[in-house]
């Protein structure tokens, strides 16, 4: 059985290993020891701090084999994104004119830098160990960030939203880096994702051009990698879509990766689940289905697929084994996707 819960330090090695196996591309990631022990802490802290609303709390979240105890994935939710550390992204802005004279009307394209999403939620740091991707192990990492929010939902902003990492060749070349921020920044495209991956974003003010660039004139190849997703992300973005995420008009600054986002209240996981209390604990049996679902104490928070038998709209019966795992007996209450 696979379940979602909360890193501990107790995981610090394992995730040192996973991290060293994920891409380089992705930064929020990093096979960096300190990095790792100061996010667990961090969301430690997150996990048991009150708070009613929200800032810049982090929830870093590990999938666990309950067979053997091996840590097989992980995934986080960043309360507020920008608020100590600026979150800057380009935002594709349409500008038309037209000249009387030449009876011409000419369109163009323009990269405005911005962080319109200073105070979102971010959702992000999803890998899965390649052994494990399968039997829905990747939904239910993902989803289990909404079943949380869902469950919490004051800790979070309207707004989420996600990065996603931009179209790079085969020898991790990013088109737009090369023609754009590598004029500017003085730094190979890997160590300058790096830097702001782990959240030292300062120098992007510092350096990046303070006007609109004009997409046009930039190379052919930089130009269609805007807003273009690495073929390793798809997958992801593909999950995203599903939840209701859309596009924004907004890349990321060095590799032109889409942001896209929603408002928590339309998230599909969350509009489609509901709170149950817990009846019975029975055995398996043929007229159960599988559900998505969630425990709803945040601290010590789980969720799994769980077959379950809904009994009317407010409670469930549950598989007895998949259950006792979970540590929820019957008056407890959960939260379920009814899909």
């Amino acid at each position: 059985m696979m379940r979602v819960r909360p890193a501990i330090m107790a995981d610090l090695d394992r995730l040192v290993d996973l991290a060293s196996g994920a891409s380089k591309g992705l930064t929020t990631l990093p096979a960096n020891r300190g990095i790792l022990e100061t996010r667990i802490a961090d969301s430690i802290i997150a996990f048991e701090s009150d708070v009613d609303g929200p800032g810049g709390e982090s929830y870093f979240m590990v999938l666990e084999d309950t067979e053997n105890g091996k840590v097989a994935g992980t995934c986080a939710i960043y309360a507020g994104v920008g608020l100590s550390k600026a979150f800057y992204n380009y935002k594709i802005l349409k500008i038309t004119q037209y000249s009387h004279e030449l009876n011409v009307t000419s369109t163009s394209h323009l990269l405005n830098l911005a962080n319109d999403y200073q105070g979102a939620t971010e959702v992000g740091t999803l890998y899965l160990d390649p052994e494990y991707r399968k039997d829905g192990n990747g939904q239910l990492l993902a989803r289990s960030r909404y079943l949380l929010m869902g469950c919490f939902a004051s800790r979070f902003s309207e707004i989420v939203m996600a990065e996603m990492r931009g179209w790079q060749d085969k020898d991790g070349k990013s088109p737009l880096w090369e023609a754009l921020g590598s004029h500017f920044f003085k730094l190979p495209f890997p160590d300058a994702d790096y830097i702001s991956g782990v959240g030292n974003n300062q120098f992007i003010a510092d350096l990046m051009p303070k006007f609109p660039i004009y997409i046009e004139l930039l190379p052919k190849a930089a130009q269609d990698v805007i807003g273009k997703t690495h073929d390793e992300t798809r997958p992801a973005l593909n999950l995203l879509k599903k939840e209701g995420f859309r596009f924004s008009n907004a890349v990321d600054v060095f590799d032109g990766g889409p942001c896209v986002d929603v408002r928590l209240e339309d998230i599909r996981t969350i509009r489609h689940s509901r709170l149950a209390m817990v009846r019975n604990l029975v055995d398996r049996n043929k007229s159960m289905s599988r559900h998505l679902a969630c425990t709803i104490a945040l601290k010590g928070f789980q969720s799994s697929w769980l077959h379950m038998q809904p009994i009317n709209r407010d409670s469930v019966d549950l598989d007895r084994d998949e259950a006792t795992k979970l540590g929820i007996k019957p008056g407890d209450q959960i939260r379920y996707v009814t899909d």
